[in-house]
């Protein structure tokens, strides 16, 4: 596919044009190494930066997810029987052709979404070296011999679950398809991904490329379609071994009840309320180019997007200034530009939260600093109908404020002032979330201990959003349990078998345990 990027009033056009020369007999399922399309209801993509419709495909229903699952158990026997050297050269593989067509992932995924392509860019490199690194552990998942009484030689094996279904969202669909499908499959297991019915387009390229370079029938299928149909068909069928999630606390917490209906294990990566925590004695420039990543880059769609910034009283006004004045200066525009830093809002529901959590927001006491006018280029352009939240940040965002405990998933970002390292350390568990966070100082005993007491999944010093697919990722409470991420999540996508033999010839009867 080679598509160029165009001005920002053909937008609507340039999806329609992407997704087509992706997908020339239309948008559907990825089954067996091929595109279904389904039987169901029409599901209609909007572009985020015009609000126009582009395209629609049906969804597959309870009868394409039963086709999905089919395919799934025959792939997982067939890549099961291969061994961990044949799997991790054909993950390579995946990799190197993944790279191969970053940047066709990479206008794919903007086009669709509304993400930056200087965003997206990144994210299709992340998804080739995801399996790249995942190659290297596919050969190496090794048991252990376990010396017990008696003449016994007892050894464990680590065995895959077989299929593995990962629910991932519509903020980042091509690097959640990557970051929760290149592990299950170094592990022995096939994938099923349910990707959001808004975003589903760079999800099944990324399958249709990983059959490319090798991956045989059924191993990587995607089920596209609504969370009440598939969705709900797939994470309670016992033909699934384990089901990851990627979302909101409410989606996630009826997806683990219903897979656990269903004895089915799940793996939960929620959201995040996170604080961002300024000292006095912080290099302020450096920290408020900080904040300004950590808010507003992916338009805060994010689940570690540090949306509460804390900042010690005798630099408050001053770094609010500093903030205030970089976000002033943000791009904001057509997604498909690189110089775009802030795109739209991806879904129009969305939209409407995060308007109007602003304005709760401010009517909780909130000052707002920033402007919410869009600018010229885009008031007076085809993209005036897009999901368009400019860069917002409110002051005296105090406990009693709305936006303290509630996730926004928008570029929105709640300041306040703290007198005491205590009483940062407070606010910054002030919230039943543990995602992430961070620290500004130059004091490193101050760093080490924050960095200790705030209860966070990952936590960053004087730096922010960065993160690795070789370092565990995961959240404390409400933002889910279990580690997306490093080689740990290993341990989550197989199973501990233990076997005994006897080293020599036992007396009759065998003695005899209960458990």
């Amino acid at each position: 596919m080679s598509i160029t990027t165009v001005p920002s009033a053909s937008s609507t056009a340039t999806a329609r044009a992407v997704l087509d020369a992706a997908f020339p007999s239309g948008l559907g399922a990825f089954v067996d190494g091929a595109v279904v399309t389904g039987s169901g209801a029409d599901i209609t993509l909007t572009s985020a930066a015009t609000g126009e419709p582009f395209a629609s495909y049906a969804d597959p229903g309870k009868e394409g997810a039963d086709a999905l699952l089919a395919s799934s158990v025959r792939g997982a026997a067939a890549w099961g029987k291969l061994n961990g050297f044949e799997r991790a050269a054909i993950l390579r593989n995946v990799g190197r052709v993944v790279e191969q067509h970053a940047e066709e992932l990479a206008i794919l995924e903007s086009a669709t979404t509304g993400k930056p392509i200087r965003d997206a860019r990144a994210e299709s490199a992340k998804v080739a070296e995801m399996f790249g690194y995942y190659a290297g552990w596919a050969d190496k998942l090794t048991g252990q011999t376990i010396p017990v009484p008696g003449n016994w030689h007892t050894y464990t094996e680590r065995v895959p679950w077989g299929v593995v279904v990962a629910i991932t969202p519509w903020n980042a669909p091509l690097f959640t398809a990557g970051w929760n499908s290149a592990a299950p499959l170094a592990a022995g297991n096939s994938v099923i991904i349910k990707p959001s019915e808004f975003t589903p387009a760079s999800t099944v390229r990324l399958a249709q490329l990983a059959h490319q370079a090798g991956l045989p029938d059924g191993v990587f299928n995607v089920a596209t379609g609504l969370g009440q149909t598939v969705g709900s068909a797939l994470t309670t069928d016992p033909r699934v071994g384990k089901v990851s999630f990627i979302g909101s606390v409410p989606t996630g917490r009826r997806v683990a009840v219903a897979a656990a209906g269903a004895g089915i294990p799940a793996l939960l990566e929620l959201g995040g309320k996170n604080a961002n925590i300024v000292f006095a004695d912080a290099d302020l420039e450096r920290a408020a180019d900080g904040a300004i990543s950590a808010i507003f880059s992916g338009a805060g769609q994010s689940c570690v997007a540090g949306s509460r910034l804390l900042v010690e009283r005798t630099v408050h006004a001053r770094f609010v200034e500093l903030v205030a004045d970089r976000a002033a200066r943000l791009r904001v525009g057509d997604p498909l530009d690189a110089s775009t830093e802030v795109g739209p809002i991806i879904t129009p529901q969305q939209f409407a939260t995060v308007t109007s959590l602003i304005e709760a927001g401010m009517n909780d006491g909130g000052r707002r600093v920033t402007s919410g006018n869009l600018p010229d280029s885009l008031a007076g352009s085809a993209l005036a109908g897009g999901h368009w939240v400019m860069p917002t940040l409110l002051d005296g965002v105090t406990p009693s404020n709305r936006l303290e405990t509630t996730e926004v998933f928008g570029p929105v970002v709640g300041a306040d002032a703290f007198d005491t390292e205590e009483e940062a350390i407070a606010r910054a568990n002030n919230t039943n979330f543990g995602l992430a966070g961070a620290v500004w100082t130059s004091d490193v005993s101050r760093a080490h201990h924050v960095a200790r007491e705030v209860k966070a999944g990952t936590f960053w010093i004087n730096a922010y959003k960065t993160i690795h697919v070789a370092v565990p990722f995961g959240g404390f409470g409400d933002s889910g349990h279990g580690r997306s991420s490093g080689p740990g999540v290993l341990d989550e996508y197989t199973q501990t078998k233990a076997i005994w033999v006897p080293t020599r010839a036992a007396g009759s009867p065998f003695p005899s345990l209960s458990y």
